[in-house]
């Protein structure tokens, strides 16, 4: 009997160790589970100031190339040489193609021999028109032949002037053969190649132009009461790292129709970069307000009970429920929740709950500082 015991009693004693064992574990993990709970978050924080703020409405919109010309042929002629490719940038004054002028150097030699017809002719009316004066005075002619010589001779005159004329139409004429840029830009398209025949007013190349540019800015109908001609506005664009301030010119007077908005425009002048064509984002300054509280976005938090942002208080952060406004360069105004100098948390503000504890981050510039007072 005593031998069947003795496994009794050392499984019993065994159990009883594993079982102590286990709880003094628990017991453990239950102190560190609770000592990590109460560990202070990192945060950093920001003191709310009043600044002044721009009151202002952002739309996005398009550039339109206000001098856009198409160049085209003045004259009929066959193209000998375009000197231009698409996409090559041209000044004003630059030679962009050339035809072919033998036409019109036939036609000024057939015109000059013409000339020298008729200056010929003239000289030999004048000779007789001399003559024969002579002869009146003689009283050998009668007085209406020397009138209808000197007629001849006023006739000879007009051709002549009417022969020189006619070069210097051919003249005009030739210098067509020569096409230049009426502006600068760029070449956005060659319509025509070397060889082909063509006709007046047929195109040759179309550039596009940079030198002035309008901005089309949609912005709602709501606000069109507060926009108007004059108010500065700041305008980027995708294609240029410089921002351009200039002003609204013109509203356009009615709504655009589909999609409810007003037509706001500002012209550009001289902007290196921009292009027709891209699209623009136009800032309006409407006013300004001198005194507003801004905080970073990133202290503003979405909870159930609404927007908030954390208030540090004695290493511990406080809740407070706010009313946002404006947001410009990445700070958000907020109208009611918080007074001036109140410490707000920032970065860490998401892994916040009402008064939990926080820590200021060791890099923070205010981690040494004192504590934030009532």
């Amino acid at each position: 009997m005593m031998s069947q015991k003795k496994p009794l009693i050392a499984i019993t004693l065994l159990s009883i160790m594993l079982l102590a064992c286990g709880s003094e574990s628990a017991d453990k993990a239950k102190k560190e589970s609770d000592k990590n709970s109460q560990k202070p978050t990192l945060v950093t924080i920001t003191t709310v100031k009043k600044q002044p703020i721009e009151i202002t409405e952002e739309s996005v919109g398009s550039l339109e190339g206000l001098n856009n010309p198409t160049v085209s042929a003045e004259v009929a002629a066959r193209v000998v040489t375009i000197h231009v490719n698409t996409g090559q940038s041209v000044k004003q004054g630059q030679l962009i193609a050339t035809l072919d002028a033998t036409d019109f150097s036939m036609q000024r030699n057939e015109a000059q021999a013409e000339v020298a017809r008729i200056e010929a002719l003239l000289l030999n009316q004048a000779k007789t028109v001399e003559r024969n004066l002579a002869l009146v005075n003689k009283k050998f002619i009668s007085q209406n032949v020397v009138d209808n010589d000197i007629s001849q001779q006023n006739v000879l005159k007009e051709q002549l002037a009417g022969a020189k004329a006619r070069i210097s139409s051919i003249n005009h004429g030739s210098s067509k053969t020569k096409i230049y840029a009426p502006s600068s830009g760029k070449i956005e398209k060659k319509i025509v190649d070397d060889g082909e025949f063509v006709r007046a007013g047929d195109p040759i190349v179309q550039i596009v132009s940079s030198e002035r540019l309008r901005a089309h800015l949609p912005f709602p109908e709501h606000i069109g009461a507060t926009l108007k001609p004059g108010l500065k506005v700041r305008l980027n664009t995708p294609t240029s790292e410089k921002t351009v301030e200039a002003v609204i010119h013109e509203l356009k007077p009615m709504i655009t129709e589909g999609s409810r908005t007003v037509d706001v425009i500002a012209d550009i002048v001289d902007a290196p970069g921009w292009q027709a064509g891209a699209s623009v984002t136009g800032t309006v300054i409407l006013g300004t307000q001198p005194a507003a509280m801004m905080v970073p976005e990133q202290s503003l938090v979405l909870r159930p009970a609404g927007d908030v942002v954390y208030i540090m208080r004695d290493n511990k952060a406080y809740q407070a429920i706010v009313k946002t406004g404006m947001r410009q360069n990445g700070l958000v105004e907020i109208i009611e929740g918080i007074t001036e100098n109140d410490a707000i948390v920032v970065d860490g503000a998401g892994f916040l709950t009402d008064k939990a504890l926080v820590k200021l981050s060791t890099g923070h510039p205010q981690a040494h500082s004192k504590k934030v007072k009532n």
